[in-house]
């Protein structure tokens, strides 16, 4: 039998929960987490079947302090595992499921790491839509003529913009349903449907777009 093993997983920024049931349910199957690259390779190696926690933290300020910050995570049982892409991994081995363990000691704390996130991960995925993708789906779409690695690339961009829009409006409905329960409703209200209609509009946009390139490009 093969003492180690890799499978692709995909999960988007804003599923760290679901990536931290699966590698419990992994470990719970028998196979430790050791591993992990782009653009979602997971590796693993054969270990007794156990109940472990996995959580993830992106706070890259702490990974530039390493030996603090895996330090006060040690102090209350939780192992490092790795560093990966602004995240880092911990793991702790118990009877405990996943649900009843929480790197975070409350929701305050929870909500700093989502909007960690937010500046670390979706600011920059902001920035590469509205000034790559749009830019450069606009020149296409206008383009008279195109060859077919052209109109690929532009079917490719498309869609990625597509999965970016997902992105941002899942994780803008996540913040606001766990800053609900941390806030008066009203005291959020404006920010979160500004921040909506500000994508529904980025979203009307986007389809205009697509209707051009359809138009223009893929026909």
């Amino acid at each position: 039998m093969k003492d180690r093993k890799t499978e692709f997983k995909w999960f988007t920024i804003t599923q760290y929960k679901e990536e931290e049931e699966y590698l419990s349910k992994m470990n719970s199957k028998g196979w430790r987490f050791v591993g992990v690259n782009l653009p979602g390779f997971y590796h693993f190696e054969k270990c007794q079947p156990e109940n472990v926690t996995y959580k993830l933290d992106y706070n890259q300020e702490g990974i530039k302090n390493k030996s603090e910050y895996v330090q006060m995570f040690s102090d209350c049982g939780w192992d490092h595992v790795l560093d990966f892409v602004g995240y880092s991994y911990f793991r702790k081995v118990g009877e405990n499921t996943a649900a009843d363990e929480d790197i975070f000691c409350d929701d305050e704390s929870r909500l700093d790491m989502m909007k960690r996130v937010f500046r670390g991960r979706i600011i920059p995925l902001i920035i590469l839509f509205f000034c790559v993708i749009i830019p450069q789906l606009l020149e296409n779409g206008f383009a008279e003529r195109q060859s077919t690695i052209q109109k690929v690339l532009t079917t490719v961009m498309f869609i990625m913009g597509i999965v970016y829009l997902a992105s941002f409006a899942h994780f803008t409905k996540d913040c606001h349903t766990f800053e609900k329960g941390l806030r008066d409703e009203d005291s959020i209200r404006v920010k979160y449907y500004a921040i909506y209609a500000l994508e529904m509009l980025g979203l009307i946009i986007f389809l205009a777009i697509g209707g051009l390139l359809v138009h223009n490009v893929i026909l």
